[in-house]
């Protein structure tokens, strides 16, 4: 559990690390259309692993609910330009593409990601476990019921951690059959869950730990934090930095997030928690 191999370098996730978030699309919740050239790519790139970043994540499909739905050929003409330009520019071991199908994970591989981050696990793409089992490359899997057009209708429960406790089970075991060594887990905060459902996850993070494997967790200015303070996403940064020390407390080893320096510092603090 301790490490992952990112392109024939250990990662070692003893200790949490950081990886920022590069959207190439128009309407991402967040920062949706914000990166509009090459030269604002590169400086965010840049920033992020000034800051401290260890991975990148780079994706070109927008997941946020109701998000509108591409096809292939405009998620590849979003991601491949963008993996590009990072890697002619950047040495970075753990550069990730965020794609749930397995032909844009194929092609980003070969423009030089070395991680792949599912936000399916495989459940919508049936291919997507066997490419990267054959790639050998770290997968992370995220926890998701339908699609990011149907999730927000997907939140009845009757026991909401033993569910995704025992949908990382199965996930896992097929990972494992297809030689995937290297898993991340992602709760999927925001995902098939209601505010208070986000909470209740948060609450009990530490009980994902059970399948022995990291724990990324996503909260980024996401609704559950900027609907609970109403505000805006914009306005969403000291709440995000208040749930990734929770996240921290009860175990996550990688925050994914907009904003790399805050997360850094926040890991920092966290750190001299667990020392004294």
């Amino acid at each position: 559990m301790a490490t992952i191999n990112c392109a024939g370098t250990l990662i070692d996730l003893s200790t949490p690390h950081v990886m920022g978030i590069i959207n190439c699309t128009p309407d991402s919740f967040y920062d949706g259309g914000k990166l509009k050239n090459d030269a604002a790519i590169l400086n965010q790139v840049e920033k992020m692993l000034d800051d401290g970043a260890t991975f990148i994540d780079v994706g070109g499909y927008s997941s946020r609910p109701d998000g509108t739905d591409i096809s292939v050929e405009e998620e590849l003409s979003r991601v491949l330009p963008v993996l590009d330009l990072i890697t002619a520019r950047f040495d970075i071991k753990g550069l990730s593409c965020d794609s749930f199908r397995e032909s844009v994970i194929k092609k980003a591989i070969s423009h030089g990601a070395t991680i792949v981050n599912d936000i399916s696990a495989g459940h919508l793409s049936e291919d997507m476990l066997q490419i990267v089992g054959n790639f050998q490359i770290p997968y992370i899997m995220m926890h998701m019921r339908g699609t990011p057009q149907t999730m927000k209708s997907m939140t009845d429960y009757d026991d909401m951690i033993l569910e995704i406790n025992y949908y990382f089970s199965e996930r896992i075991a097929a990972a494992r059959s297809y030689g995937i060594n290297d898993i991340i887990i992602d709760p999927g905060f925001g995902f098939a869950k209601t505010r208070e459902q986000n909470f209740e996850l948060l609450s009990n993070l530490n009980l994902l730990q059970a399948h022995n494997v990291p724990i990324l967790a996503g909260v980024s200015r996401k609704s559950m934090i900027y609907k609970t303070l109403n505000t805006t996403a914009q306005q969403a940064l000291n709440g995000t930095t208040a749930l990734n020390m929770v996240s921290l407390m009860n175990g996550a080893k990688i925050l994914r997030v907009h904003d790399v320096k805050e997360a850094m510092e926040t890991i920092k603090l966290f750190k001299e928690l667990t020392i004294n």
